[in-house]
């Protein structure tokens, strides 16, 4: 007999940094290069990628996260993890 299992998604929005899906979003679409080769630069995922876009990861993004997307993009997204 076979079990069913429940598989709860869970959903962590980015609330220390409203906004920032948005910013990131933006400059990837003023990038000519495809977000393969962005997301290659930046050493993400692309299912992350569009997870840091969307506001709703599975885990909060870290400042070096931050960092290398702003890296792979050349903008600065306004993100300070300092006080």
């Amino acid at each position: 007999m076979a079990h069913a299992v429940e598989v709860k998604r869970v959903t962590v929005e980015v609330k220390t940094f409203p906004g920032l899906g948005k910013r990131i979003k933006n400059a990837r679409e003023s990038d000519p290069r495809s977000l393969s080769q962005i997301c290659r630069e930046a050493e993400i995922s692309r299912g992350y990628w569009y997870q840091l876009e969307n506001e709703e990861l599975l885990s909060p993004a870290t400042e070096e996260i931050i960092r290398k997307v702003e890296a792979a993009l050349g903008v600065d997204l306004k993100v300070s993890f300092g006080e």
